[in-house]
């Protein structure tokens, strides 16, 4: 006999019950918002059927403005007022912001606060933060009216390589558009989730994100319903508009064109996208145009000609693929599938190349512009709580950049290292380096070099109120906490008297892509310098505290020296602290080992001073019960 699910007029039964929740792909160029329904995940359309909603907005005098569609045909009209891009000024300082000249937008830093950059429209001054709240709450708006009620969360996701300030950015813009944030992921892991659980298999896959300006690699494991993130890698300077810019070289040398104009540069560089958009389908394209000069031109671009003169392109995205899987201690052999992510990764030799490489066909099932969104929708409805049978599965994502602090000399402590899962949680325990100290400063940093100098600087704070002992012997624990969205806080607590303090990382800028590749690369092209310069930091710093242990000696018990030796000793001293001066290792090694033979006597008068001073007073019998502790705790028990 069937049962049937009771429940009062007008309510919908517990177990039927659906949450509304969407995954949000929020891109540079376009954004899409996409659903699960009935099970599968879906990209919602616009009025018009249109997926995609282009990244742009357009401000009026008036206070209105307008996103997508109809903000992108106002862009050559005004663009000082419509902003496109955005997302590439996500938590960016304005001195982070390159090239301003180039850009037509009117850009200003803020009073209250001076790392966020803001642009000048003639709707007021906005920013990033503003302007992408206002395509997201489009995609909001459309999510809402296609699902006929209030959503009760998204799914966002961000770039791999995006730090702290720029996915706290991208939470913010989200509160602003009245959106709850259910998770902040990566894009590459989002679409690893739209494939994987798609294709019910489990095993590594590597993600293939080409887009428009980066390229981005990451290396996960579907295992038993968990997605772990073994590596990431990627090169920020290239994309789809790299092979635009070839095929732009190859019109000009081909039809001997002059020195060209502004105007016609950017009309053959749109002919040339054009092209390379063609041959995507067909194997040759017409490039036909006529430019402001007069001049016209006409000509055909074959695949095999496009293949040729972007070979090393596509040569160059293979190389962080090598890397990403050396970092995951894994072979092209050990991949199960490769998911393709992004529009350039439709271009021929692109398939070619990574089909050649993994020595296997690209997944291609699922359209590249949309695999992220739908990636995303998956994950917010597991986390919206509509779960279905098989849906028990983890996200486990990975920190792009080591995180650590700084030590004494200038050096960096790593406390996560790259590529840590997510969430996570470390601890590492440190101590003063002189007498007395009350106080410790707390420096946060992000990078891979070994020189604070060299890194990011993310926060800053003190732990006060450590009780005064000698160097060395207070127990500092400093935690690193990790959540979900891969924000980062920290905290330091002394052991003995348990005093803390802690800081939530919200850096008022974060890091460009340009500036994280940049550190992975100098991180392998300084490898050895690096290795060098922390080795002398870290002799500087022994040597000083050598100085500071030898100085205090003297302070206290100078009287067991002669007169000669304690010239002697200075002289040591000097000889040292101007060996630490200096860039040679070797030198400060001999200095800190002469002055510790020159101190060898005084350390043993000294050793017999306190000797004595301790037995000062003491009988025989005590001298022997102290001398045998289990004796001690017996006379102890016998007393009591």
């Amino acid at each position: 006999m069937a049962l049937l699910q009771i429940a009062e007029p007008g309510e919908s039964a517990a177990p039927h019950q659906h949450k509304l929740a969407v995954g949000i792909d929020l891109g540079t160029t376009n954004s899409l918002v996409a659903t699960v329904r009935s099970g599968l995940a879906v990209v919602l359309n616009d009025e018009l059927g249109r997926p995609l909603l282009p990244s742009v907005v357009h401000y009026e005098a008036d206070g209105r403005n307008e996103v997508g569609y109809e903000a992108q045909a106002r862009q050559a009209l005004d663009p000082r007022n419509t902003i496109g891009s955005v997302k590439r000024f996500m938590g960016r300082g304005l001195h982070d912001i390159t090239h301003r000249e180039s850009m037509p937008y009117e850009f200003e830093s803020s009073a209250e606060a001076p790392g966020m950059v803001r642009l000048r429209t003639a709707g007021g001054v906005k920013s990033p933060v503003e302007v992408s709240a206002d395509i997201l709450r489009t995609l909001r708006l459309r999510a809402e009216v296609a699902l006929g009620g209030q959503l009760v969360g998204a799914v966002i996701t961000v770039p791999a390589y995006f730090d702290d300030a720029q996915r706290q950015a991208t939470k913010d813009a989200a509160k602003l558009a009245g959106i709850p944030v259910l998770r902040l992921i990566n894009e590459p892991t989002a679409a690893a989730i739209a494939y994987g659980l798609d294709n019910a298999a489990e095993g590594v896959y590597a993600v293939y994100d080409l887009g428009g300006g980066t390229f981005d690699i990451s290396v996960l494991n579907l295992s038993k319903g968990v997605f772990e993130v073994l590596s990431t890698g990627g090169d920020s300077a290239l994309g789809g508009d790299d092979f635009d810019q070839r095929i732009f070289c190859w019109i000009l040398e081909a039809a001997k064109l002059l020195p060209l104009s502004v105007e016609d540069a950017r009309l053959l560089l749109t002919r040339a996208r054009e092209a390379k958009e063609y041959l995507t389908y067909h194997g040759v394209a017409p490039v036909t145009t006529r430019l402001n000069s007069g001049e016209v031109v006409d000509l055909e671009l074959t695949t095999e000609t496009f293949g040729e003169i972007s070979q090393t392109l596509v040569a160059k995205t293979l190389q962080p693929v090598k890397k990403a899987l050396r970092d995951a201690g894994l072979t092209v052999f050990d991949v199960k599938g490769v998911v393709m992510v992004g529009g350039a990764t439709r271009m021929p030799q692109v398939q070619h190349a990574v089909g050649e490489f993994f020595k296997q066909d690209p997944l291609n099932n699922l359209d590249p512009d949309k695999v992220v969104a739908l990636g995303a929708a998956m994950q917010a409805n597991l986390l919206a709580g509509n779960r279905a049978p098989g849906d028990d599965w983890l996200l486990l994502d990975v920190i792009p950049l080591s995180l650590g602090l700084e030590t004494m000399g200038g050096l960096v402590e790593k406390i996560i290292p790259r590529n840590s899962t997510i969430p996570a949680a470390r601890a590492q325990e440190f101590t003063t380096f002189r007498d007395g100290q009350t106080a410790l400063a707390v420096h946060v940093v992000q990078g891979e070099r070994e020189l604070v100098s060299d890194c990011r600087s993310l926060a800053r704070f003190e732990l006060r109120g450590i009780p005064p002992m000698v160097a060395g012997a207070a127990r500092i624990r400093v935690t690193f906490q990790i959540d979900a969205d891969g924000l980062l806080s920290v905290a330091a607590r002394e052991q003995t008297s348990g005093v803390e303090a802690s800081v939530t990382v919200k850096p008022s800028y974060g890091l460009s892509d340009d500036e994280i590749a940049g550190m992975l690369k100098d991180s392998l092209a300084h490898t050895k310098d690096d290795a060098f310069r922390r080795a002398l930091k870290e002799a500087q710093v022994e040597a000083q505290r050598l100085i500071d242990a030898v100085q205090s000696a003297i302070k206290s018990d100078g009287e067991l020296l002669s007169a000669e030796q304690r010239t002697r000793v200075e002289a040591a001293i000097i000889k040292l602290q101007t060996a630490a001066l200096s860039e040679s290792r070797r030198h400060l090694t001999l200095a800190m080992d002469d002055l510790e033979a020159e101190t060898k006597d005084f350390a043993a008068r000294r050793m017999d001073k306190s000797i004595r001073r301790a037995l000062a007073g003491k009988s025989i019998h005590q001298l022997e019960a102290a001398g045998n502790p289990s004796q001690t705790q017996v006379s102890k028990g016998e007393a009591e």
